[in-house]
C-alpha cells in the first residue's frame, strides 16, 4: 500500500529537483493517459498556472484543466530532458508527444518554470512552448509554408 495515501496534504512538499523529475515522469506515462492525482497535492491551493493558451488561478481550475487535457488527447507522454533547481525555482525542459483523436502524433518541445513557496508547494507554473509551430510541423506541405511564412515575417 502506498504510504502517502493517508498523509495530510501539508506533508506533500517539493524538496529537490529529482523529486520533480520523478513526479512528472509518473504523471505522463500511465498507459498513454496522463494522471495528475499523485502530483496535485504538491500544488498550492492558490496555484497560478500560465501557458501560451491560458492563465489559471486556483487548484480547482488547475485540476479541471488537467482533466480536459487528458480527456481530449488519445495518448500523451512526456520525456523530461533536463531539470535544475536554483533556490525556490525549478526549470524543467521537456518533450511532450500528444495524439489527438483525428490527427497524427505531434511532439511539443517546451520548458516549465516552477516556483516553490515556503510551504514546499508549487505556487506558480509557467509553461513555454510553440504550440502551433510544433503541431504544424507534422502536417505535410503546410509545415514548409508555415515555417517559410514565419521566417519571412519574423526573421
Amino acid at each position: 500500500m502506498d504510504e502517502k495515501v493517508n498523509q495530510p496534504k501539508e506533508s506533500y512538499r517539493i524538496e529537490n529537483v529529482d523529486q520533480i523529475r520523478e513526479l512528472w515522469s509518473k504523471t505522463y506515462n500511465t498507459e498513454g493517459k496522463p494522471d495528475w492525482s499523485h502530483i496535485l497535492p504538491y500544488y498550492s491551493d492558490d496555484i497560478y498556472f500560465r501557458d501560451s493558451i491560458q492563465g489559471i488561478h486556483g487548484i480547482e481550475e488547475f485540476s479541471a484543466m488537467t482533466q480536459r487535457l487528458a480527456d481530449r488527447s488519445r495518448d500523451l507522454n512526456m520525456k523530461v530532458v533536463r531539470a535544475m533547481m536554483d533556490n525556490q525555482t525549478i526549470f524543467v525542459e521537456w518533450e511532450m508527444t500528444i495524439s489527438f483523436r483525428t490527427r497524427p502524433s505531434s511532439v511539443l518541445y517546451g520548458s516549465s518554470r516552477l516556483t516553490i513557496n515556503d510551504e514546499g508547494k508549487i505556487a506558480e507554473q509557467r509553461d513555454y512552448y510553440d504550440l502551433w509551430g510544433d503541431i504544424f510541423d507534422n502536417i505535410p506541405r503546410f509545415n514548409k509554408m508555415y515555417r517559410k511564412f514565419m521566417h519571412r515575417r519574423f526573421g
